[in-house]
């Protein structure tokens, strides 16, 4: 018996676009889904069935996995989808939403006789093309071991609690990434600045305690001034904007939080499809005349 009869994937973007490749590599049973239906077409060579209408989509899936821009876009696909639902489907949210957004999610379809799991992702592109993301999981065991085969084929899952809590971890995540990105770009243009050769720096520090991924990938990127996306500022801006809603319901301040969210704002009408790497044209323009490297910027 297979594991799944059919799978609905809705949301077709950059990320959605390769993990429905990593699930029909799987030879797992996808239908996609989105609003503009040529994305979900341009599938149809991996396997995956495209599908015009939502309710279409959903009827008779044992599972809904939906990678979409924002916790009002789930719920307004929610909304449409929940009478096309059979009783006990499993809903995997894999988008990055707000901890309260995603409890309201495991509310209605709990109402609803379904089943409801928040999984958030990091890794970006690259990742959702290698199948290597790390993937954030908050709900039932159960429900989670059900979907495993499924999200094993996207990356690595791990339960971090019970509904809401895979969106505080992917917080936490994104927390960490701004915050990191932001703290390399400022080394960057030290380095720059007082006369020495920012790639060797970066080199040089690398294998010791500053070492990190963001160093690695980010570091290389604001060398190159390479801010075609991966990561994108508005992406990485609302991220930060959902880490102090958090942070205000939990009743802590964060502020270092606070200011990486001020930095991209500060660009946020500029360059808001570039890269998150464009922290470091944030800091520039808050330093004129310092500048890493003289090569032209690769912007989208």
């Amino acid at each position: 018996m297979p594991l799944f009869s059919k799978i609905a994937f809705l949301g077709i973007g950059l990320m959605g676009e390769p993990m429905v490749r990593r699930l029909r590599a799987a030879q797992l049973p996808v239908h996609a889904w989105n609003r503009t239906v040529s994305k979900a077409e341009a599938l149809a060579d991996s396997g995956a069935v495209p599908v015009p209408l939502l309710a279409d989509a959903v009827r008779d899936a044992d599972l809904v996995i939906t990678m979409l821009e924002a916790g009002p876009v789930v719920g307004e696909v929610l909304t449409a989808a929940l009478p096309a639902l059979r009783a006990g489907t499993l809903w995997i949210d894999m988008s990055s939403t707000q901890q309260a957004e995603a409890q309201a999610f495991h509310a209605r379809l709990q109402a609803a006789g379904c089943r409801f799991v928040d999984a958030p992702v990091s890794g970006g592109v690259g990742g959702a093309q290698a199948g290597t993301l790390a993937i954030m999981a908050g709900g039932s065991a159960a429900d989670i071991e059900q979907a495993r085969p499924a999200l094993e084929a996207l990356g690595r899952v791990t339960r971090v609690g019970p509904a809401g809590a895979g969106q505080v971890a992917k917080l936490c995540n994104q927390l960490i990434v701004g915050g990191t990105i932001n703290i390399v770009a400022e080394a960057l243009l030290l380095a720059q600045a007082a006369g020495a050769d920012p790639a060797a720096v970066r080199a040089a520090i690398r294998g010791g305690f500053a070492e990190s991924r963001i160093l690695d990938v980010h570091g290389q990127r604001m060398l190159e001034r390479n801010f075609i996306p991966g990561g994108q500022v508005t992406t990485q801006l609302k991220d930060m904007h959902n880490i102090l809603a958090a942070a205000a319901a939990a009743g802590v301040a964060l502020p270092v939080t606070s200011l990486v969210t001020a930095r991209y704002e500060s660009i946020r009408d500029v360059y808001p499809q570039a890269d998150h790497a464009a922290a470091l044209l944030a800091l520039e323009r808050l330093n004129p005349g310092q500048r890493v490297g003289d090569v032209p910027d690769r912007l989208p």
